[in-house]
């Protein structure tokens, strides 16, 4: 089977005129990568090892010029395009096989002007780069919670974040965004340039073409925050779920508290009796006065019988980096993710139950508390329509390559399934793991309308490796 895949792409690579190849890699500046090429197989590696696909040609893109070069090429070649940012998908959308990969991952500039509070960020950008230059600053973007996360991918599904009830989604900060066409064209998207294509850009995916650079607005951040886990026996899991469900949509917007149920992992924290059980982490996030903070946060913290607490002050880049090593490269995963306004005691049952047959020892279930800033947004004012949510519960599967796939899975939507009946509707783009079939669900409301914004600005479908919206 290997050999027929080489000799496939050796193929699919000598159907491309020599000349036009040797032009596009003068282009490139000789950043232009065949299957035969020393570090092809590193620059086509993702993060989610689920994903071996073999692309025909990568194009590592250094500025916006080489960008235009790619997509050139790649629609007079009639190749299939994929477009890797921080190549963090949980789909695998960032490489392609038999068709160009276009890498943006040496355009990773972060220009920050503290004075107008606006950053610009190019699309290979990570949000450590990004939290790293703003914080300089003392200010911040909201973003995700694993700082190895690309900037170009979390931005252009939504994006939320510890900072989001305070400050709003990662779109609700973009101010615009240099995008680069189907047809070549580069433009700028905002409110007043091309807004219907900056409406769409906004939560959309990216089906419109290649974002090169993001400009956002930025917000007195830190320099430290309180965060740090809460710990529970899973035993206890139930009562202290059916408190959090009470307790977090009340507490002010300075407050996130995000909760995970997975096994325990050796912190200093926790009692080494409980490393390696099943546990559930309540992490609250506060923004603003500590000694406000900790006593708004006392009840919670002190609700039932902890087996371990890891909640204090520290740096904001630090609470940015906290569970990087928790979803590090490597291994395969797979999720599912549904909506809820409220966690009614039926969905803690599932996840309690789910949490008990966790597949392996590097799955979860998360459960992000949004809303906030989030739902004072009409869900038709971006493409991005979930406004209504108040939590985001993922059952994410992780595990070595080599084991069972399916087992790992079928417990993902076995818990997806079992939560479906109290679920408020709807998907996040950026946790849906299928490769297609799943954009009406990220989409919902807002669907019809991305259709004629993809009409207009990309009618061929050359950009459909995404949750894909057909122009038609």
């Amino acid at each position: 089977m290997a050999d027929l895949r080489v000799r496939t792409l050796s193929e699919k690579t000598a159907s491309l005129s020599p000349a036009s190849i040797d032009t596009l890699r003068s282009r490139l500046h000789g950043q232009l990568m065949l299957p035969s090429d020393s570090g092809y197989d590193a620059a086509r590696t993702i993060w989610n090892a689920m994903f071996d696909r073999r692309p025909a040609l990568i194009a590592r893109c250094r500025d916006t010029e080489e960008v235009v070069a790619a997509v050139d090429f790649a629609r007079e070649n009639d190749l299939l395009c994929s477009v890797r940012g921080g190549g963090h998908n949980i789909a695998g959308h960032a490489v392609c096989d038999d068709g160009m990969m276009i890498d943006l991952s040496l355009m990773n500039a972060v220009e920050v002007d503290g004075q107008a509070r606006i950053a610009r960020v190019e699309a290979g950008a990570l949000w450590a780069d990004v939290d790293r230059a703003t914080q300089a600053e003392g200010l911040a973007v909201p973003s995700g919670v694993v700082s190895s996360t690309g900037v170009a991918g979390l931005t252009l599904g939504g994006g939320f974040g510890r900072l989001s009830r305070k400050f709003g989604l990662t779109i609700d900060n973009l101010v615009a965004a240099e995008v680069v066409t189907p047809d070549g064209a580069r433009l700028t998207a905002s409110e007043a340039e091309h807004p219907d294509l900056f409406w769409a850009l906004r939560g959309g995916g990216g089906n419109f073409g290649v974002v090169t650079a993001f400009h956002f607005r930025l917000h007195e951040v830190g320099p430290d925050v309180l965060f740090g886990p809460v710990v529970y026996r899973l035993e206890d899991a139930r009562d202290v779920l059916r408190h959090y469900s009470e307790v977090a949509p009340k507490v002010p917007r300075e407050c996130s508290i995000w909760a995970d149920l997975l096994t325990a992992p050796p912190l200093p924290f926790i009692p080494e009796k409980y490393h390696g059980t099943k546990v559930l982490f309540v992490a609250p996030f506060w923004l603003g006065d500590p000694e406000r903070g900790q006593e708004i946060l006392a009840p919670l913290r002190n609700f039932g019988q902890p087996i371990g607490d890891g909640f204090g002050r520290m740096p904001y880049l630090d609470a940015q980096q906290a569970v990087d090593a928790l979803y590090a490269p490597g291994m395969q995963n797979y999720w599912k993710a549904h909506n809820f306004a409220k966690l009614e005691d039926a969905a803690i049952d599932a996840l309690v139950a789910s949490a008990e047959a966790l597949p392996t020892p590097q799955s979860d279930l998360l459960i992000s508390h949004v809303g906030g800033a989030i739902n004072d947004v009409d869900a038709t004012a971006t493409a991005y329509p979930h406004r209504h949510a108040n939590f985001v519960v993922t059952p994410g599967a992780r595990w070595e390559p080599g084991r069972d796939n399916a087992a790992a899975i079928n417990w993902v939507r076995d818990c997806w399934n079992a939560l479906a009946d109290t679920a408020a509707g709807g998907s996040y783009v950026n946790f849906i793991s299928e490769s297609e079939g799943r954009a009406q669900d990220a989409f919902d409301r807002n669907h019809d309308r991305l259709v004629e914004v993809k009409k207009r600005y990309d009618p061929q479908n050359r950009f459909r490796l995404n949750q894909n919206i057909k122009p038609h």
